[in-house]
């Protein structure tokens, strides 16, 4: 088995080669599972041709002790030798025997049979295929929250004040919540370019065995050892899903798009620096002009909010900025002996205020500021009536000196492509991201006509999701090409390269269905699953054509394949005999997995996705090729080298 061993943990190490083309965040989050996995394949590969043998050598023993006294002898043998089983008397083996032989025989009693059901539940497998919701990403809970809930862009410093701390009582009143800490405006840096109508609020939540207990069919009689067992399916306190919900409703304030605003730190920090868009899904609007731009994301709000799915929707007001101009008139500052520059000097200090020194509190340092009071400066008549002192001595009232005017424009201008652009802030709930986006498109195509010059894209985790899905439609064949040439290295012959290669679809059949069950959206790491479910595809149907092919071929070389009963044996006996390895190759492969289902911890939806194709592949794969291969088989050599026997036996039974 030396060179199928080793042709199979290339296959393993090539299928993931479409891990090692994942660029970006996805790259950076799935290379090192790829690299540790190729890694501990090649020194488990090592230590089987080194370590492994020699520790058979020093510590197996085959022969019995003869030393005397004989009954310590006896005892030694019992407890350091043990009794060797033939494969035919082994206790499991015989179990095995039993159940799967009597099936193998009607397998190649039925084999066309077999095969157009196996190829029928696949077919019956593809419209489940496509009933499956696709993501970017499943959800990587990080135990912190992030509020970014929107308003209009004219809004007050006090009303943004005032919301922002309503919005924090609100959510300090969760027994769920540690602490809150909310921020509403711009730092003063370019990693920041947050606008005032967004507000942040960062919510540190409590373990979750902290959170609220709901009762559950177990609640009342399990023990503590069960409820740790069942828990991780069945939660006995309030889920995330429902702490959310309840959040939103709460967070309900009047101006404010809060609905579905509720996403992670890390996540939403990702997402804003790869797309510049934090919902998860968003519609980036070019062209030439901001008020266009504007209406044509006023109408998408109108369309997109009938969609089912839409949580909230809300487009920017990229001209809906309201600023105070202040326009000198040159007549009066030539009179008085005034220059631009000193009114201008008056209104900064005055109005904006001005950092006049600093306070030093320890290691804490905090800027004084001065300006007039909010009564002298909260209207226009009120900054009509701001003082300029002139070299006269006098001084002259700022209406006097300057016209003073409201006006509208845009509060943050974005570009994008050499276009000015405008974005539309999507939130959803209860469908996928990918199935969403599809209706959405065929209703904003039906619903609204863009002026020339003006296009749409559409971006947040969308995007992502397409730009992975078009290098996986190069990759994927290139793999499976390359799998091919390395399975007909070891085969020598492309129909035995083609056989293994059918477990592929079978593996997809339990993947498919698992993902069904579980409610689970088609993601990037339900694509990784799948590319480590092909690789033990290809190691567990290399093993069993290889059983196979050995039994066939010792029978032909003994001279009893005389007849297409002596073929049956011959399959049987590569079949059923050699059944046990596999199935322990399997069930290793299966129990290591299986824990991950349970796990509750950080990075548990990720894994889930990861392991669930391979569980439900594994099952269906391993079941097919105990099923479908012998019949494959038989149909080939039946076909190619026992053709004459087949003729004969049709001459003589007539």
């Amino acid at each position: 088995v030396g060179p199928s061993v080793f042709f199979s943990l290339l296959v393993i190490a090539v299928a993931f080669l479409p891990v090692f083309a994942l660029v970006d965040q996805e790259g950076r989050l799935f290379k090192p599972l790829a690299y540790s996995k190729n890694l501990a394949m090649a020194i488990a590969a090592i230590l089987a041709i080194t370590l492994d043998p020699a520790l058979r050598m020093v510590f197996a023993r085959i022969d019995p002790f003869t030393f005397r006294p004989q009954w310590l002898s006896v005892l030694s043998t019992k407890i350091l030798v043990g009794t060797y089983y033939a494969e035919e008397k082994h206790p499991i083996s015989r179990a095995i025997f039993k159940v799967y032989e009597p099936v193998c025989r009607w397998v190649l009693v039925h084999p066309r049979s077999v095969i157009l059901t196996s190829i029928l539940l696949v077919a019956v497998s593809i419209p489940a295929y496509f009933k499956l919701g696709s993501e970017f990403m499943p959800p990587l809970r990080e135990g912190t929250l992030l509020f970014m809930p929107t308003t209009l862009p004219s809004i007050s410093v006090a009303e943004a004040e005032r919301i922002l701390q309503t919005q924090d009582k609100i959510l300090r009143t969760f027994p769920e919540v540690a602490r809150v800490f909310g921020k509403a405006g711009r730092a003063d840096t370019s990693t920041d370019p947050a606008p005032f109508s967004m507000m942040e609020t960062t919510i540190v939540l409590k373990p979750e065995s902290e959170w609220r207990k709901k009762e559950q069919w177990y609640s009342s009689w399990a023990p503590d050892w069960m409820k740790s067992i069942v828990r991780g399916i069945w939660p006995d306190h309030l889920t995330y899903e429902e702490l959310l919900a309840e959040m939103d409703e709460r967070l309900t304030i009047a101006g404010v798009t809060s609905k579905g605003a509720m996403t992670m730190p890390i996540k939403a920090r990702i997402d804003m620096l790869t797309t510049g868009i934090r919902s998860p899904v968003g519609i980036k609007i070019f062209g030439s002009d901001l008020k266009e731009i504007e209406k044509i994301g006023e109408r998408l709000e109108s369309v997109m909010k009938d969609i089912p799915g839409t949580q909230s929707v809300f487009a920017e007001r990229t001209a809906g900025g309201y600023f105070i101009d202040f326009e000198p008139r040159r007549d009066q500052l030539a009179r008085y002996g005034l220059t631009i520059e000193e009114i201008q000097r008056v209104i900064m200090s005055a109005v904006g205020g001005e950092n006049i020194t600093t306070t030093i509190e320890g290691r804490e340092r905090y800027p004084v500021n001065l300006r007039y009071p909010r009564d002298l400066r909260s209207d226009i008549d009120a900054l009509k009536r701001v003082l300029v002192p002139v070299d006269t001595g006098a001084h002259l009232p700022l209406g006097q000196l300057a016209d003073i005017r409201l006006t509208q424009g845009p509060s943050m201008l974005r570009d994008e492509n050499g276009f000015l652009s405008g974005y539309v802030y999507v939130y959803m709930t209860g469908r996928d991201i990918g199935g969403y986006v599809e209706e959405a498109k065929a209703r904003v195509r039906k619903d609204l006509d863009l002026p020339t010059g003006y296009s749409l894209q559409w971006s947040g985790q969308y995007e992502n999701m397409i730009r992975v899905k078009e290098r996986m439609k190069v990759i994927i064949p290139i793999t499976l090409v390359l799998i091919f040439i390395l399975l007909f290295a070891n085969t020598k012959s492309a129909v035995k390269a083609l056989i293994v290669m059918a477990a592929v679809p079978f593996s997809a059949i339990g993947a498919i269905w698992l993902f069904y069950i579980l409610d689970y959206n088609v993601s990037i790491a339900a694509w990784v699953g799948m590319i480590a479910l092909l690789g033990l595809d290809a190691e567990t149907g290399v093993f069993m054509l290889l059983f196979l092919e050995l039994s066939y071929e010792d029978a032909k070389k003994k001279g009893l394949l005389n007849t297409l009963r002596d073929l049956d044996e011959a399959i049987i006996h590569g079949a059923v005999k050699r059944a046990r390895p596999k199935m322990m190759t399997v069930f290793a492969a299966f129990m290591g997995l299986l824990p991950i289902m349970w796990s509750t911890s950080a990075g548990a939806d990720v894994m889930k996705r990861i392991a669930a194709p391979m569980i439900g592949g594994l099952i269906t794969s391993f079941l097919l090729e105990l099923l479908v291969y012998p019949a494959i088989f038989k149909l080939w050599k039946k076909r190619t080298e026992l053709r004459h026997v087949s003729l004969k036996e049709a001459q003589t039974n007539p």
